[in-house]
């Protein structure tokens, strides 16, 4: 008889079912939360490192997270494992989140904007209703998750996903929509447009 268990257990353990415990219950398992921040694994390099012995390889995660909702934020690691280096990246990403200004009620970018960083420059310009994300690689990540749904876009110059990831987000924080240009000037908004 005790013959008979030994094999049932290992039989439910190969089937990839959980063990039983000693006192016959399966072990319960915890209901994941849902994500505040869905994320995006925009690049992996494999970088290496020349040391004594030879060269040391690593992996370098960049990931974008963001909420639909016009928070958005981004983060870099690095790790011996792929799995790790996302990890570290997604808990960066979400240190550095900020809210990005859209137009309520088209979901566009609020005027157009032209960031240059290191030698990649990302052009961004509103569109009307029903144009859709006209952009792509990482651009084209940055803005879904921001929750931007009408958009024109171009990189001009490199295509380094790192230097396009930090135009665009430059090209985000750096957008005043007319409310908050016609504060700071103090004039009524029929004045600004």
């Amino acid at each position: 008889m005790p013959n008979e268990n030994a094999e049932v257990r290992t039989a439910n353990t190969e089937a990839g079912r959980p063990q039983r415990k000693e006192n016959g219950r399966r072990p319960q398992f915890k209901r994941r939360e849902p994500k505040e921040f869905d994320s995006v694994v925009v690049s992996i390099n494999r970088v290496s490192k020349t040391v004594k012995g030879g060269r040391r390889m690593r992996f370098a995660a960049l990931v974008v997270v963001g909420d639909h909702k016009g928070r958005i934020g981004f983060g870099m690691g690095k790790a011996t494992e792929v799995p790790d280096a996302i990890r570290k990246a997604e808990e960066a990403a979400n240190k550095n989140v900020f809210r990005c200004n859209l137009v309520e009620g088209t979901r566009t970018v609020p005027h157009s904007v032209k960031v240059t960083h290191g030698s990649s420059t990302v052009f961004l310009a509103p569109a009307a209703p029903g144009t859709g994300v006209i952009a792509g690689g990482a651009v084209r990540n940055i803005l879904e998750l921001a929750g931007v749904s009408d958009v024109l876009s171009k990189v001009i110059g490199s295509r380094t996903a790192v230097n396009v990831v930090y135009a665009t987000l430059e090209a985000l924080k750096s957008m005043r929509t007319v409310e908050e240009v016609a504060k700071i000037r103090d004039k009524k908004v029929a004045e600004i447009r």
